[in-house]
């Protein structure tokens, strides 16, 4: 190739966007210091306000304040009176920024992607020596990004949406039925479930430690420690049978070995019992993803969830977007005969597993 073969438009406009991608980059940072320092809580309350006005009621230093303001008119997060010199955050951005129950809720996506991106060093190492990177090992806002992020979702879909979709499941919730939760991390799925079905008892399993820890503290804060426990295990070591229900909440993919998971939720299960695999949204074909939602993916896949696959026993290294057909063979290679996609969203699929 020669320079002559180069058509300059498009290599201006390749470089224009990627201006645009630093701008994004950076915003993710300056997204989870809005979140961290009480900004767009503080806009949200408070209405149009210079930076002086905001730095001077969240306790910061007005410069931060000022070029931070700045920073997000210039995205479109907050708009900009020229004349007043204050700025606003629409009722929108408001929704997505500042509401924890929204489905819309978004510092959790930043926060996981910024904390993500913070562990690259670790990760282009790992590469080039095959080795893995462990989910506990990466930054906090790893494990509290993700739980921020798809809090929200399972609080407005798992109870009224997914669990109904299931044949026969909700039913046995009423009555009284055992619940194992696997890969459940800080419990945000487990307690949602408890509050819903009194009846039930549920265990939470995760193998990283200090999610565990936070996890037994969030059921004695909801009030269902009585109903709920938690426990440190592997998905392909995790105890108990006779569940009437097991639950992976998009964290098979993440396994070393989930094939080894798949036939231990089979030796677990109770005849009759359901297996319920919640997973990212992804096609089974590669250009099936290549949208805003599977260009995210692709990259926690790249630096999060396959180092972290890698890391452990098996390497399966299925992919953040493994999709439906690579789902269903493993639930197959681990004894299951019945699979079926049941609910999605924008961002999930919800597979029923059963014997």
């Amino acid at each position: 190739m020669t320079v002559t073969d180069i058509d300059t438009d498009k290599l201006m406009a390749f470089v224009f966007r990627a201006v645009d991608e630093v701008g994004a980059t950076l915003n993710a940072a300056l997204v989870v210091m809005g979140d961290k320092l009480g900004y767009y809580r503080d806009l949200a309350a408070n209405g149009p306000s210079t930076a002086e006005e905001m730095a001077r009621r969240t306790g910061t230093v007005e410069p931060y304040a000022r070029e931070w303001l700045r920073a997000q008119a210039a995205g479109d997060y907050l708009t900009y009176d020229a004349e007043t010199d204050r700025f606003t955050l629409p009722p929108e951005q408001a929704v997505a920024l500042t509401v924890e129950d929204s489905p819309a809720f978004l510092p959790g996506f930043f926060q996981i992607a910024l904390g993500t991106v913070h562990d690259t060093t670790h990760i282009i190492e790992a590469a080039r020596m095959g080795t893995g990177v462990a989910w506990g090992d990466h930054d906090t806002d790893v494990h509290n990004g993700c739980e921020r992020f798809f809090r929200p979702g399972y609080n407005a879909n798992l109870i009224p949406d997914w669990l109904p979709a299931l044949e026969g499941v909700v039913p046995k919730l009423e009555a009284g039925a055992t619940v194992a939760d696997v890969g459940c991390g800080h419990g945000a799925s487990t307690i949602l479930m408890a509050k819903a079905y009194p009846r039930s008892s549920f265990v939470g399993y995760d193998a990283h430690g200090p999610s565990i820890e936070m996890a037994r503290q969030r059921a004695a804060d909801a009030g269902v420690a009585d109903r709920v426990s938690f426990e440190t295990a592997t998905a392909q070591s995790f105890g108990g049978e006779g569940y009437d229900l097991v639950t992976m909440f998009d964290c098979l993919h993440d396994m070393g070995d989930p094939v080894g998971a798949a036939r231990q939720v089979r030796a677990t299960l109770a005849d009759g019992g359901t297996w319920m695999i919640v997973e990212p949204k992804a096609g089974d074909r590669v250009e099936d993803n290549f949208n805003p939602v599977g260009r995210a993916y692709y990259g926690f896949s790249t630096l999060l969830c396959t180092p972290g696959s890698v890391s452990q026993e098996g390497a399966a290294a299925l992919g953040t977007q493994a999709g439906p057909a690579r789902i269903r063979q493993v639930t197959a290679d681990g004894g299951f005969s019945s699979f079926r996609t049941v609910a999605e969203t924008p961002f999930n699929l919800v597979y029923e597993v059963r014997a």
